[in-house]
Protein backbone atom coordinates (compact mmCIF):
# COMPACT_ATOMS: atom_id res chain seq x y z
CA UNK A 1 0.00 0.00 0.00
CA UNK A 2 1.43 3.35 -1.06
CA UNK A 3 1.61 5.89 1.79
CA UNK A 4 2.76 9.32 0.54
CA UNK A 5 3.13 11.75 3.44
CA UNK A 6 3.03 15.47 2.95
CA UNK A 7 4.11 17.93 5.53
CA UNK A 8 0.47 18.58 6.36
CA UNK A 9 -0.13 14.88 6.95
CA UNK A 10 2.90 14.65 9.21
CA UNK A 11 1.67 17.58 11.26
CA UNK A 12 -1.77 16.01 11.59
CA UNK A 13 -0.25 12.71 12.65
CA UNK A 14 1.97 14.35 15.21
CA UNK A 15 -1.00 16.22 16.61
CA UNK A 16 -3.01 13.04 17.02
CA UNK A 17 -0.20 10.91 18.44
CA UNK A 18 1.30 13.48 20.75
CA UNK A 19 -1.79 15.27 22.04
CA UNK A 20 -1.45 13.34 25.32
CA UNK A 21 2.07 14.57 25.87
CA UNK A 22 1.10 18.13 26.71
CA UNK A 23 2.63 17.93 30.14
CA UNK A 24 6.05 18.45 28.63
CA UNK A 25 5.04 21.61 26.78
CA UNK A 26 3.85 23.81 29.62
CA UNK A 27 5.92 26.86 30.26
CA UNK A 28 5.90 26.62 34.03
CA UNK A 29 9.19 25.99 35.78
CA UNK A 30 9.53 22.97 38.00
CA UNK A 31 10.21 23.91 41.62
CA UNK A 32 13.86 24.01 42.56
CA UNK A 33 15.30 21.26 44.63
CA UNK A 34 13.99 18.33 42.63
CA UNK A 35 16.67 15.99 41.22
CA UNK A 36 17.44 16.32 37.51
CA UNK A 37 15.18 14.23 35.28
CA UNK A 38 17.06 11.49 33.38
CA UNK A 39 16.67 11.83 29.60
CA UNK A 40 18.38 10.70 26.43
CA UNK A 41 19.30 13.14 23.69
CA UNK A 42 19.95 13.07 19.97
CA UNK A 43 21.81 15.58 17.84
CA UNK A 44 20.01 17.60 15.19
CA UNK A 45 21.31 16.26 11.88
CA UNK A 46 21.35 17.30 8.25
CA UNK A 47 19.57 14.86 5.96
CA UNK A 48 20.77 14.82 2.37
CA UNK A 49 19.24 11.57 1.14
CA UNK A 50 16.29 10.89 -1.10
CA UNK A 51 12.72 12.02 -0.77
CA UNK A 52 10.94 8.72 -1.03
CA UNK A 53 7.67 6.91 -0.80
CA UNK A 54 6.62 4.87 2.24
CA UNK A 55 5.11 1.40 1.83
CA UNK A 56 3.38 -0.85 4.28
CA UNK A 57 4.76 -4.40 4.17
CA UNK A 58 3.88 -7.71 5.79
CA UNK A 59 6.50 -10.07 7.19
CA UNK A 60 6.33 -13.75 6.25
CA UNK A 61 8.68 -16.71 6.94
CA UNK A 62 11.43 -17.30 4.43
CA UNK A 63 10.11 -20.86 4.00
CA UNK A 64 6.66 -22.01 5.10
CA UNK A 65 5.61 -25.67 5.06
CA UNK A 66 2.26 -27.33 5.72
CA UNK A 67 3.21 -30.64 7.33
CA UNK A 68 0.58 -33.33 6.62
CA UNK A 69 0.15 -36.97 7.63
CA UNK A 70 0.85 -39.56 4.95
CA UNK A 71 -0.44 -42.51 7.00
CA UNK A 72 -3.90 -42.14 8.47
CA UNK A 73 -5.09 -43.08 11.94
CA UNK A 74 -5.93 -41.75 15.38
CA UNK A 75 -3.37 -39.29 16.78
CA UNK A 76 -1.82 -41.02 19.81
CA UNK A 77 0.94 -38.57 20.79
CA UNK A 78 1.97 -34.93 20.35
CA UNK A 79 5.41 -33.60 21.30
CA UNK A 80 5.46 -32.21 24.84
CA UNK A 81 7.18 -29.06 26.06
CA UNK A 82 7.48 -27.39 29.46
CA UNK A 83 5.03 -24.47 29.65
CA UNK A 84 5.42 -21.11 31.32
CA UNK A 85 3.72 -22.52 34.45
CA UNK A 86 6.25 -25.36 34.67
CA UNK A 87 3.80 -28.06 33.56
CA UNK A 88 4.10 -30.18 30.44
CA UNK A 89 1.95 -29.12 27.49
CA UNK A 90 1.49 -30.04 23.86
CA UNK A 91 3.59 -28.34 21.21
CA UNK A 92 2.06 -24.98 20.28
CA UNK A 93 2.53 -21.84 18.20
CA UNK A 94 5.88 -20.14 18.64
CA UNK A 95 7.79 -23.25 19.73
CA UNK A 96 11.08 -23.92 17.93
CA UNK A 97 11.78 -27.43 16.67
CA UNK A 98 14.87 -29.08 15.23
CA UNK A 99 15.07 -30.97 11.95
CA UNK A 100 14.00 -34.60 12.37
CA UNK A 101 12.04 -34.04 15.61
CA UNK A 102 8.89 -36.20 15.88
CA UNK A 103 6.01 -33.75 16.32
CA UNK A 104 3.06 -36.18 16.41
CA UNK A 105 2.28 -39.88 15.90
CA UNK A 106 -0.77 -41.80 14.70
CA UNK A 107 -1.67 -45.29 15.92
CA UNK A 108 0.92 -47.77 14.64
CA UNK A 109 -0.51 -51.23 15.48
CA UNK A 110 -2.15 -51.83 12.08
CA UNK A 111 1.01 -50.77 10.28
CA UNK A 112 3.19 -53.03 12.46
CA UNK A 113 0.93 -55.97 11.56
CA UNK A 114 1.36 -55.11 7.86
CA UNK A 115 5.15 -55.10 8.31
CA UNK A 116 5.05 -58.50 10.06
CA UNK A 117 2.90 -59.94 7.29
CA UNK A 118 5.19 -58.57 4.59
CA UNK A 119 8.22 -59.94 6.45
CA UNK A 120 6.67 -63.43 6.44
CA UNK A 121 5.97 -63.22 2.74
CA UNK A 122 9.60 -62.26 2.11
CA UNK A 123 10.81 -65.31 4.07
CA UNK A 124 8.50 -67.59 2.08
CA UNK A 125 9.69 -66.06 -1.18
CA UNK A 126 13.31 -66.50 -0.12
CA UNK A 127 12.77 -70.23 0.52
CA UNK A 128 10.96 -70.70 -2.79
CA UNK A 129 13.66 -68.79 -4.65
CA UNK A 130 16.43 -70.88 -3.03
CA UNK A 131 14.69 -74.14 -4.03
CA UNK A 132 14.08 -72.91 -7.58
CA UNK A 133 17.73 -71.86 -7.86
CA UNK A 134 18.97 -75.29 -6.78
CA UNK A 135 16.55 -77.05 -9.14
CA UNK A 136 17.72 -74.90 -12.02
CA UNK A 137 21.37 -75.64 -11.20
CA UNK A 138 20.72 -79.41 -11.34
CA UNK A 139 18.70 -79.03 -14.55
CA UNK A 140 21.53 -77.06 -16.13
CA UNK A 141 24.06 -79.79 -15.25
CA UNK A 142 21.81 -82.52 -16.65
CA UNK A 143 21.06 -80.52 -19.77
CA UNK A 144 24.78 -79.99 -20.38
CA UNK A 145 25.30 -83.75 -20.10
CA UNK A 146 22.42 -84.34 -22.55
CA UNK A 147 20.49 -86.09 -19.76
CA UNK A 148 17.59 -83.61 -19.72
CA UNK A 149 15.24 -82.58 -22.45
CA UNK A 150 14.89 -79.01 -23.64
CA UNK A 151 11.29 -78.60 -22.31
CA UNK A 152 12.32 -79.77 -18.83
CA UNK A 153 15.29 -77.38 -18.86
CA UNK A 154 13.06 -74.48 -19.96
CA UNK A 155 10.55 -75.29 -17.22
CA UNK A 156 13.26 -75.24 -14.53
CA UNK A 157 14.59 -71.94 -15.83
CA UNK A 158 11.10 -70.38 -15.86
CA UNK A 159 10.46 -71.57 -12.30
CA UNK A 160 13.73 -70.00 -11.14
CA UNK A 161 12.94 -66.69 -12.85
CA UNK A 162 9.43 -66.68 -11.39
CA UNK A 163 10.71 -67.33 -7.87
CA UNK A 164 13.22 -64.48 -8.16
CA UNK A 165 10.45 -62.14 -9.31
CA UNK A 166 8.21 -63.20 -6.43
CA UNK A 167 11.03 -62.48 -3.97
CA UNK A 168 11.62 -58.99 -5.43
CA UNK A 169 7.88 -58.24 -5.19
CA UNK A 170 7.75 -59.43 -1.57
CA UNK A 171 10.73 -57.24 -0.66
CA UNK A 172 9.09 -54.26 -2.31
CA UNK A 173 5.88 -54.89 -0.32
CA UNK A 174 7.95 -55.09 2.88
CA UNK A 175 9.69 -51.80 2.08
CA UNK A 176 6.31 -50.17 1.40
CA UNK A 177 4.90 -51.47 4.69
CA UNK A 178 7.96 -50.25 6.60
CA UNK A 179 7.66 -46.79 4.99
CA UNK A 180 3.96 -46.62 5.93
CA UNK A 181 4.94 -47.46 9.52
CA UNK A 182 7.62 -44.75 9.48
CA UNK A 183 5.08 -42.28 8.09
CA UNK A 184 3.01 -42.71 11.26
CA UNK A 185 5.48 -40.23 12.76
CA UNK A 186 5.22 -36.62 11.62
CA UNK A 187 8.77 -35.23 11.59
CA UNK A 188 10.02 -31.67 11.16
CA UNK A 189 11.79 -31.41 7.78
CA UNK A 190 13.96 -28.47 8.91
CA UNK A 191 14.88 -26.29 11.87
CA UNK A 192 11.76 -24.18 12.15
CA UNK A 193 9.13 -22.45 14.27
CA UNK A 194 5.61 -23.80 14.77
CA UNK A 195 3.16 -21.37 13.19
CA UNK A 196 0.03 -23.47 13.73
CA UNK A 197 -1.07 -26.83 15.14
CA UNK A 198 -4.21 -28.37 13.65
CA UNK A 199 -4.57 -31.67 15.56
CA UNK A 200 -5.28 -32.83 19.10
CA UNK A 201 -4.86 -36.17 20.84
CA UNK A 202 -7.52 -38.54 19.53
CA UNK A 203 -8.02 -36.73 16.24
CA UNK A 204 -8.74 -39.12 13.37
CA UNK A 205 -6.22 -37.96 10.78
CA UNK A 206 -6.67 -39.18 7.23
CA UNK A 207 -3.80 -39.34 4.77
CA UNK A 208 -3.14 -35.76 3.71
CA UNK A 209 -4.55 -34.15 6.87
CA UNK A 210 -2.44 -31.06 7.76
CA UNK A 211 -0.98 -31.46 11.23
CA UNK A 212 1.33 -28.46 11.62
CA UNK A 213 2.34 -25.29 9.81
CA UNK A 214 6.07 -24.69 10.14
CA UNK A 215 8.11 -21.66 9.17
CA UNK A 216 11.84 -21.08 8.75
CA UNK A 217 12.28 -17.80 10.64
CA UNK A 218 16.07 -17.40 10.59
CA UNK A 219 15.27 -15.22 7.57
CA UNK A 220 12.00 -13.37 6.95
CA UNK A 221 10.61 -11.76 3.83
CA UNK A 222 9.01 -8.32 3.71
CA UNK A 223 6.45 -8.47 0.91
CA UNK A 224 4.86 -5.44 -0.74
CA UNK A 225 3.60 -4.24 -4.12
CA UNK A 226 4.81 -1.30 -6.20
CA UNK A 227 3.33 0.33 -9.32
CA UNK A 228 5.24 0.42 -12.58
CA UNK A 229 6.08 4.10 -11.99
CA UNK A 230 8.27 3.10 -9.02
CA UNK A 231 9.61 -0.14 -10.50
CA UNK A 232 12.72 1.63 -11.78
CA UNK A 233 13.82 2.32 -8.18
CA UNK A 234 13.66 -1.38 -7.28
CA UNK A 235 16.77 -3.41 -8.12
CA UNK A 236 17.68 -6.98 -7.21
CA UNK A 237 20.41 -7.03 -4.57
CA UNK A 238 19.76 -3.45 -3.45
CA UNK A 239 19.98 -2.93 0.32
CA UNK A 240 16.69 -1.91 1.86
CA UNK A 241 15.82 -0.88 5.41
CA UNK A 242 12.59 -1.88 7.13
CA UNK A 243 11.07 -0.30 10.26
CA UNK A 244 8.58 -1.86 12.68
CA UNK A 245 6.41 -0.30 15.37
CA UNK A 246 7.73 -2.85 17.87
CA UNK A 247 11.46 -2.11 17.78
CA UNK A 248 13.32 1.21 17.45
CA UNK A 249 16.12 -0.13 15.26
CA UNK A 250 16.05 -0.46 11.51
CA UNK A 251 16.34 -3.95 10.00
CA UNK A 252 18.39 -3.99 6.81
CA UNK A 253 18.04 -6.63 4.11
CA UNK A 254 18.25 -7.01 0.36
CA UNK A 255 15.69 -7.03 -2.42
CA UNK A 256 15.70 -10.68 -3.51
CA UNK A 257 12.64 -11.03 -5.74
CA UNK A 258 10.69 -8.85 -8.16
CA UNK A 259 7.62 -10.27 -9.83
CA UNK A 260 7.85 -10.16 -13.64
CA UNK A 261 4.09 -9.74 -13.93
CA UNK A 262 1.71 -7.27 -12.33
CA UNK A 263 -1.18 -8.46 -10.20
CA UNK A 264 -4.29 -8.32 -12.45
CA UNK A 265 -6.40 -6.67 -9.72
CA UNK A 266 -4.05 -4.20 -8.03
CA UNK A 267 -1.81 -3.64 -11.09
CA UNK A 268 1.23 -3.72 -8.81
CA UNK A 269 4.39 -5.81 -8.94
CA UNK A 270 5.18 -7.91 -5.88
CA UNK A 271 8.60 -7.27 -4.35
CA UNK A 272 10.31 -9.28 -1.61
CA UNK A 273 13.01 -8.03 0.75
CA UNK A 274 14.87 -10.76 2.63
CA UNK A 275 15.87 -9.77 6.17
CA UNK A 276 18.25 -11.63 8.54
CA UNK A 277 16.51 -12.55 11.79
CA UNK A 278 19.24 -14.11 13.98
CA UNK A 279 17.60 -13.21 17.30
CA UNK A 280 14.00 -14.06 16.27
CA UNK A 281 12.85 -10.50 16.88
CA UNK A 282 10.77 -10.40 13.71
CA UNK A 283 7.60 -12.47 13.76
CA UNK A 284 5.39 -13.72 10.96
CA UNK A 285 2.44 -11.40 10.38
CA UNK A 286 4.12 -8.25 11.71
CA UNK A 287 3.31 -5.06 9.83
CA UNK A 288 6.27 -2.87 8.97
CA UNK A 289 7.13 0.07 6.73
CA UNK A 290 9.91 0.80 4.31
CA UNK A 291 10.91 3.80 2.23
CA UNK A 292 11.80 3.60 -1.43
CA UNK A 293 13.98 6.59 -2.34
CA UNK A 294 13.07 8.38 -5.54
CA UNK A 295 14.51 11.84 -6.02
CA UNK A 296 17.49 13.24 -4.15
CA UNK A 297 16.68 16.29 -2.03
CA UNK A 298 17.67 19.55 -3.69
CA UNK A 299 18.68 21.07 -0.34
CA UNK A 300 19.68 19.42 2.98
CA UNK A 301 17.07 19.48 5.74
CA UNK A 302 17.46 19.35 9.50
CA UNK A 303 15.90 16.28 11.11
CA UNK A 304 15.20 15.08 14.64
CA UNK A 305 13.76 11.79 15.93
CA UNK A 306 9.99 11.58 15.83
CA UNK A 307 9.97 10.94 19.60
CA UNK A 308 11.60 14.37 20.19
CA UNK A 309 8.47 16.25 19.05
CA UNK A 310 5.83 17.16 21.66
CA UNK A 311 2.58 19.06 21.25
CA UNK A 312 0.53 21.48 23.32
CA UNK A 313 -2.87 20.11 24.28
CA UNK A 314 -4.75 23.37 23.74
CA UNK A 315 -6.01 22.84 20.21
CA UNK A 316 -3.44 25.23 18.76
CA UNK A 317 -1.62 22.52 16.76
CA UNK A 318 1.72 23.83 18.00
CA UNK A 319 4.76 21.61 18.26
CA UNK A 320 7.95 21.89 20.28
CA UNK A 321 11.26 20.23 21.01
CA UNK A 322 13.42 20.52 24.12
CA UNK A 323 17.01 21.55 23.46
CA UNK A 324 19.51 20.64 26.19
CA UNK A 325 22.32 23.12 26.84
CA UNK A 326 24.70 23.75 29.75
CA UNK A 327 23.71 26.54 32.14
CA UNK A 328 25.48 27.24 35.41
CA UNK A 329 27.32 23.93 35.39
CA UNK A 330 24.29 21.75 34.70
CA UNK A 331 22.25 20.65 31.71
CA UNK A 332 18.96 22.52 31.30
CA UNK A 333 16.08 21.78 28.92
CA UNK A 334 14.75 24.76 26.93
CA UNK A 335 11.53 24.49 24.95
CA UNK A 336 11.57 25.74 21.38
CA UNK A 337 8.52 25.97 19.14
CA UNK A 338 9.15 24.27 15.82
CA UNK A 339 7.38 23.66 12.54
CA UNK A 340 7.60 19.99 11.45
CA UNK A 341 8.30 19.23 7.81
CA UNK A 342 8.38 15.95 5.90
CA UNK A 343 9.31 12.63 7.46
CA UNK A 344 12.24 10.45 6.45
CA UNK A 345 11.91 7.01 8.04
CA UNK A 346 11.69 7.62 11.80
CA UNK A 347 13.07 11.16 11.48
CA UNK A 348 11.09 14.39 11.01
CA UNK A 349 12.31 17.52 9.30
CA UNK A 350 12.35 20.74 11.36
CA UNK A 351 11.91 23.96 9.43
CA UNK A 352 13.12 26.45 12.09
CA UNK A 353 14.35 27.11 15.65
CA UNK A 354 17.15 24.50 15.74
CA UNK A 355 20.66 24.25 14.34
CA UNK A 356 22.88 21.32 13.38
CA UNK A 357 24.45 19.78 16.47
CA UNK A 358 21.78 20.96 18.92
CA UNK A 359 20.98 18.27 21.46
CA UNK A 360 17.26 17.55 21.62
CA UNK A 361 15.57 15.25 24.12
CA UNK A 362 14.63 12.06 22.26
CA UNK A 363 13.33 10.12 25.27
CA UNK A 364 11.74 11.86 28.22
CA UNK A 365 10.51 15.02 26.47
CA UNK A 366 7.00 14.53 27.91
CA UNK A 367 8.42 14.51 31.48
CA UNK A 368 10.19 17.89 31.52
CA UNK A 369 9.23 21.56 31.43
CA UNK A 370 11.01 24.65 30.19
CA UNK A 371 14.05 25.49 32.30
CA UNK A 372 14.20 22.16 34.11
CA UNK A 373 17.53 20.58 34.96
CA UNK A 374 18.05 17.20 33.33
CA UNK A 375 20.54 14.36 33.56
CA UNK A 376 21.64 13.12 30.14
CA UNK A 377 21.93 9.35 30.02
CA UNK A 378 24.65 8.20 27.59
Amino acid sequence: MRLRKSERAVAATLCGVLCGLSAGCQSQTKPAGNPPTPVTVAAVEQYTGSEGVNYSVSLVPYVQVSLAFKSGGYVTSILQRIGADGRMRDLQQGDAVKKGTVLATVRQEDYRHAVAQATGQVEQAKAAAAKAREDFARASALYTASALTQPDYDAAKAQNDSARGTLMTARAMLSQAQQALADCELRAPMDSTVLARNVELGTLAAAGTPGFMLGDMHLVKAVFGVPDTILGDVKLGKKQGVLTETYPQEFVGQITSISPQADPKSRTFQVEVTLPNPHDLLKAGMVATLNLGQEKLQHPVLVVPLSAIVSVNDGSRKFSVFVVSPEGGKDVARRRDVQPGGNYGNKVAIVSSVAPGDRVISNGAALVVDGQAVHVIP
